[in-house]
């Protein structure tokens, strides 16, 4: 299960569909350097995204 504080780069590695599903929401700057110490929740704050609806996506089966 993916959590708001687990990092972007975490969330590559756990869910390999993760990076299309960032990137429908907007985050295209996955590869960044950011990206590897970023919270799912900081992005989501920064993008200004709903982080519950982003954690619902990257928690689908």
């Amino acid at each position: 299960m993916i959590t708001k504080d687990q990092t972007i780069g975490e969330v590559l590695q756990l869910n390999p569909n993760a990076a299309n599903i960032l990137m429908r929401f907007g985050m295209g700057c996955l590869g960044c350097p950011s990206a590897q110490v970023e919270s799912i929740e900081q992005a989501c704050e920064v993008h200004g995204l709903n982080l519950e609806e982003v954690l619902a996506a990257l928690n689908e089966k």
